[in-house]
């Protein structure tokens, strides 16, 4: 047996349970993991809240990102040793198909996500695919390896296979206290772009700043595309990295420049927008849909940020029988940065 926080329904954060459940044990081809942290993502959230026409088998253990050690190596596992140091990259994909061996994992037919479709790492011990597990070194903490794969990963498909952002081009990028708005502006500074980001409180604007952002905009307080317009001149940007939706969603396609891209991970706000297609085709802008990576781009990832290219940026830590004080300050909006369990 192990502790781990579970849901058996659907529902508000109350529904989140800690408590002893089946311990796992790795199948062939797999790795148990010890878990020393697992950062929270919108996406647990939404699980739990529960996504419609997608089925998950209940009760369910969230958690996308883990950090931690080998505990035991299933048949056939080559290259890993029990006590390893290691991360996980949090998309599983048949590794074979024609979309995985060109990069494209996550449209995989078989592609699934840790902590969503499967279990995760809101747990003591967890079981992933050995061809999702890499040694990490010291350069960083447990909890700081935890923060960064599903957010960088996105990010780095968002911004560079997606929008193909360029050295000199204008980027705005909202919610610079997300995890992912955080992500997106170290690596849209690490291409040479220049940055434009939104927040929603004073007190995260220095933060937003210090980890690269040219100018920050309270979106809270001031209207963000009148505000765009000013910093670029009256041109507009020439890539808008979108994750809220509706609340957004028309204002981030008037802050484009004419045959600018929009590119799209996430619904924070809400699944359904409306665009007036004029505006679109007679501007000849690009909208572009991503989601999550692929192995080889968490590779790269990876690399960027064992060599301190880019930093997992950490809100804060709690044990993991807080889970539901954790999820309540995601839906709080009061974190920079990613938010970390620790058994």
């Amino acid at each position: 047996m192990m502790h781990a926080v579970f849901f058996k329904e659907h529902g508000g954060v109350e529904k989140l349970e800690y408590g002893t459940i089946l311990k796992p044990s790795p199948g062939p081809s797999e790795v148990l993991i010890q878990v020393k942290a697992c950062a929270l993502n919108h996406l647990d959230i939404w699980t739990r809240q529960g996504i419609p026409g997608v089925k998950i088998q209940l009760p369910h253990i969230l958690g996308c990102d883990m950090s931690g050690e080998v505990a035991k190596l299933g048949h056939g596992v080559r290259g890993l040793a029990v006590g390893k140091k290691v991360v996980v990259a949090p998309g599983i994909s048949c590794g074979r198909c024609h979309y995985c061996r060109t990069g494209w994992d996550s449209l995989c037919e078989g592609f699934r996500i840790l902590g969503f479709q499967v279990n995760g790492g809101y747990a003591e011990y967890a079981t992933v695919p050995a061809r999702n597990v890499f040694p990490i070194s010291k350069v960083w903490t447990f909890e700081e390896w935890a923060s960064f794969p599903l957010v960088f990963l996105t990010a780095w498909h968002m911004l560079v296979t997606r929008a193909n952002l360029k050295k000199g081009e204008s980027i705005l990028i909202h919610a610079a206290g997300s995890g992912i708005g955080s992500a997106a502006i170290q690596i849209a500074k690490y291409l040479g772009a220049r940055v434009i980001a939104t927040v929603g409180s004073d007190e995260k604007i220095k933060r937003a700043k210090s980890l690269g952002a040219d100018e920050v905009i309270n979106y809270e307080t001031k209207d963000f595309s009148f505000e765009v317009k000013r910093y670029t001149r009256n041109r507009g940007v020439d890539v808008v990295f979108e994750h809220i939706g509706p609340k957004t969603f028309q204002k981030s396609i008037a802050s484009l420049v004419r045959k600018g891209r929009l590119v799209t991970c996430g619904v924070t706000s809400g699944p359904m927008v409306n665009i007036d297609l004029r505006y679109l085709y007679v501007r000849q802008l690009t909208l572009l849909g991503s989601y999550v990576g692929g192995m080889k781009e968490f590779k790269k990832v990876l690399s960027l940020v064992q060599r301190r290219k880019l930093k997992p940026v950490l809100d804060k830590v709690f044990p993991l029988r807080e889970a539901q004080e954790a999820q309540k300050r995601m839906l709080e909006r009061h974190n920079f940065g990613k938010i970390v369990l620790v058994p």
